[in-house]
């Protein structure tokens, strides 16, 4: 009787693993093929409209390029007002990222511990707008599965000012849906809303919606224009082409 007993408990742990397993690895996979989704292509051009949207309804527009190659290279520069114009954003593989300043004439690196800053005074923190995929980034966990999405729960692999993510993940196309965003103490502090269209073989994020709950404060980047393909060289992702 107590061997029976001995291999049925047994029986139920190995089983208990094994489901606990394929949880992880069904996270695991659905990450990855949300990142797929967002670095599919070779490389990528665009224009981007930035909305900031301050609590009371106030409305400041800018304008900007935006290039990427890879998983791993991106470029972004602001073209308008003019008082913007030419502060540009640089993402390099290895956590290497610079910022470039008109003003100032000369790049900057951004340190590591400088990440979640806010991007140029909008809503968007340096890590948002650095080319990484998120499965390079986060361990994420299956946490509850929708009529439409699958959502996940991503622990940070570094410390982060974030304790987590929360991401619901489009069931079909693997797109994200929305971002939840929250501090050490547990509180979510902002959130990021997306909406993709298909342009040819590849999903595109038409607009992020980034707001601040704390500040009450909303960015919405809006991308036109959009090119897949097209050869860019890596001489477009260099210190020097920052600075031009």
């Amino acid at each position: 009787m107590k061997t029976n007993f001995r291999t049925a408990v047994l029986t139920v742990l190995i089983g208990a693993g094994t489901v606990c397993s394929a949880v992880a690895q069904d996270a695991t996979t659905i990450l990855q093929k949300m990142d797929e989704v967002m670095y599919s292509q070779k490389d990528m051009t665009g224009k981007n409209k930035i909305i900031l949207i301050d609590k009371a309804g106030k409305q400041e527009i800018r304008e900007a390029t935006i290039q990427q190659k890879g998983t791993d290279k991106r470029m972004f520069r602001f073209t308008a007002p003019a008082s913007q114009a030419g502060i540009a954003f640089l993402s390099l593989p290895g956590d290497v990222m610079y910022m470039y300043l008109p003003a100032f004439g000369r790049e900057r690196r951004i340190a590591s511990s400088a990440k979640n800053q806010n991007f140029a005074g909008t809503d968007f923190s340096y890590e948002d707008m650095e080319s990484v995929p998120f499965s390079q980034k986060y361990t994420p966990k299956l946490i509850k599965t929708e009529t439409d999405a699958f959502v996940l729960e991503l622990t940070p692999k570094v410390r982060s000012d974030f304790s987590k993510v929360t991401v619901s993940i489009h069931k079909e196309h693997f797109y994200p849906i929305l971002m939840e965003y929250y501090d050490r103490g547990g509180n979510k502090v902002k959130e990021a809303k997306y909406t993709f269209k298909k342009i040819g073989n590849y999903w595109n994020p038409a607009e992020i919606e980034m707001t601040d709950l704390k500040k009450g404060h909303t960015t919405k980047m809006q991308m036109t224009d959009v090119k897949y393909d097209t050869g860019l060289s890596d001489d477009a992702f260099t210190v020097r082409a920052l600075v031009q």
